[in-house]
């Protein structure tokens, strides 16, 4: 993803309308002696979330108060990074807590028209990652001789060493997972899976199923789908994967929704996560601009965190064919303005794609069946550390949907699907080979053995996709370490050998 995205928005929940005033109580203040209350607030909706960064070490009933002073309440505070979620019918929320401390991605969303979420805007990016024929259904078929990524990366002949180990926990951060799938009833943990899609955990199968999207089915099909002679194969069919639901039915992911998602797969004490999709609203947040720099806190605290406890990020570099390292301007504008309010901001190399360009994530761009860049993956020296097959219909004769990846998809199917989110969950699965050969090793440890390990490819001579004289991007760099493919293409052999 975004690569996730819906071609539709939809209105506001009736359940984020404002009915009314808080009831204003006074939690446990750091001073008991000097009670925080709700004082000068006005509710005239709608109630929006926010997401509030505090100085390190700050305690819940500080924290919770400071919310409430400012007409907010807490939903969810995570003390070990120091950053909440938080809800507000009161619009000076925002300044009264401080704009440099909370930002609320649904307000920046919502129309300069009407207040209300408009349609996207004419002639946004072209989708690249989202299944868009029509699924096939499961049945008793081999259907893995379709799967050439999976023969790009030596799956067939990893598997010969190892499928991987029960221990090891994948969390596919995306847009849920089918419980029922054949290829996936076996892999999947309800018990480590949860929807995050209100900025709090909800362990309920009804939060983390699929309800819109069949796009993280598609993802955990490609990290581990069953290896018993039917349908697909993943690269790590032996290991776990829990679905940790952060896309809303409308198809965005919000700030909150990652960061509940990081948390969860931290305190769930998972393996890997894959992350294929960009946070909302911007595909760049800058780090210097006000707001945006409170969501570029929040989760680069809470990648930290999860690293820290042993969980390996994977991430997807998009498909805006973008030098991340020189973006100029961003491709998109609010992600559901309206038409008239998308005017492009130029952007500078403060402004990243997240999670993808955060430290301790394994960024990861995507190549065709001849292993030469896809086109839509966005790509640059020092932004890309790996890449995988994400498929790329020019690279196959007559634009055949094959030349994109087969998957799973909800309701028991398979579909083929192209984009830098295809190409993450095959490092993810990679990642999670190498994590069942190597238990004790850290996350840290993870990426480098990943990186060491990758096939080399080199920058091609000629990158003219079209055939038109001009070269369609430039990639620096050389041979073992470019901006096309990082340190290579992931190598699942090399993964399961001592």
């Amino acid at each position: 993803m975004p690569l996730h995205r819906r071609v539709r928005a939809v209105a506001v929940s009736a359940a984020l309308l404002a009915t009314g005033c808080f009831a204003v109580s006074t939690p446990a203040a750091a001073d008991p002696d000097e009670p925080v209350t709700a004082v000068d607030c006005v509710q005239p909706g709608p109630t929006l979330r926010y997401l509030v960064v505090f100085s390190p070490g700050t305690i819940a009933p500080l924290a919770q108060a400071q919310v409430l002073a400012a007409c907010g309440t807490t939903t969810r505070y995570y003390p070990q990074i120091a950053v909440a979620v938080a809800v507000s019918a009161d619009p000076r929320f925002g300044q009264k807590i401080g704009a440099d401390r909370a930002y609320s991605a649904q307000l920046d969303g919502l129309s300069k028209r009407n207040g209300a979420p408009a349609q996207p805007a004419e002639g946004r990016q072209k989708r690249e990652d989202e299944p868009t024929g029509t699924p096939t259904q499961a049945g008793a078929v081999d259907r893995t001789a379709e799967q050439w990524d999976m023969d790009l990366i030596q799956a067939a002949e990893a598997h010969a060493v190892s499928t991987g180990s029960r221990d090891v926990v994948v969390g596919v951060l995306d847009s849920g997972i089918d419980p029922t799938h054949p290829d996936l009833v076996g892999a999947l943990d309800p018990a480590l899976s949860a929807g995050c899609t209100t900025g709090v955990a909800d362990p309920s199968p009804a939060a983390w199923a699929p309800t819109t999207s069949g796009h993280g089915t598609h993802v955990a099909g490609t990290i581990a789908a069953a290896d018993d002679g039917l349908g697909t194969t993943g690269v790590a069919p032996g290991v776990r994967i829990a679905s940790v639901k952060v896309v809303d039915d409308a198809g965005f992911i919000y700030p909150e929704y990652a960061v509940c998602g990081f948390m969860w797969a931290a305190e769930r004490g998972m393996t890997i996560t894959n992350n294929s999709y960009f946070i909302d609203p911007w595909v760049f947040t800058c780090q210097n601009k006000m707001g945006q720099s409170v969501v570029y806190e929040a989760v680069r605290r809470a990648v930290e965190y999860a690293t820290g406890q042993g969980v390996l990020t994977v991430a997807a570099t998009g498909n805006a064919a973008a030098d991340l390292t020189k973006p100029g301007r961003d491709a998109l504008s609010p992600t559901n303005a309206a038409p008239e309010d998308v005017k492009p901001r130029p952007v500078d190399s403060t402004c990243l794609v997240l999670p993808a360009q955060l430290r301790n994530v394994v960024a990861v761009s995507s190549v065709g069946a001849d292993k030469v860049k896809a086109g839509y993956s966005s790509y640059g020296l020092g932004a890309v550390d790996l890449t995988a097959p994400g498929g790329d219909r020019r690279q196959v004769p007559d634009d055949d949907k094959s030349g994109c990846v087969l998957s799973t998809v909800p309701d028991a199917g398979y579909d083929y699907s192209c984009g830098t989110s295809m190409a993450a969950p095959h490092v993810a699965g990679v990642a999670a080979l190498l994590a069942s050969t190597h238990p004790e090793a850290s996350a840290g440890e993870l990426t480098r053995m990943l990186n060491a390990r990758a096939e080399t490819l080199p920058c091609p001579a000629d990158y003219d996709l079209n055939g038109t004289g001009v070269q369609d991007a430039y990639c620096t760099g050389y041979s073992e370490y470019n901006g096309f493919y990082g340190h290579g293409m992931v190598d699942a052999v090399a993964a399961v050998q001592e």
